[in-house]
């Protein structure tokens, strides 16, 4: 089993969930992790872990195998050898809630601040991102 939590592009209902995830995911679960989520330009988030930040809002996906975790990757622009400054996202585990209980670890997207910054992105308070 593969969990890998989400916050933008990927949730059901945008613009990615369909191409990557409706028909391989077999359970979704809405839930929140610990972080600052910004609105990039680009017309997707961006996800700043840092423990003294507040709750993100998205979804725990549960996928039956590893295999979608390499087209994750690809998504996201995240390759493991390369120098973690020559990535978009840094692929990483973080516990992720729903109300107060843990459902364990899983895989995230998170972005550096440095970056974040660079590409204009603008602090969401309230920890959540949609499309539209």
């Amino acid at each position: 089993m593969l969990k890998v939590f989400v916050y933008g592009t990927l949730k059901p209902g945008e613009s990615n969930y369909q191409q990557y995830c409706s028909d391989r995911v077999s359970s979704v679960v809405p839930a929140w992790v610990t972080g600052k989520l910004f609105a990039l330009p680009l017309g997707y988030p961006a996800l700043l872990w840092d423990e003294t930040g507040k709750s993100v809002q998205g979804y725990l996906l549960t996928f039956p195998t590893l295999e979608i975790l390499q087209e994750l990757d690809q998504l996201e622009e995240y390759q493991e050898q390369r120098p973690p400054k020559e990535n978009a996202y840094q692929r990483r585990t973080i516990e992720v809630f729903t109300n107060s209980t843990s459902l364990g670890m899983a895989w995230i997207y998170v972005m550096e601040l440095g970056l974040i910054h660079q590409l204009g992105g603008v602090f969401l308070p309230e920890g959540y991102w949609t499309s539209g």
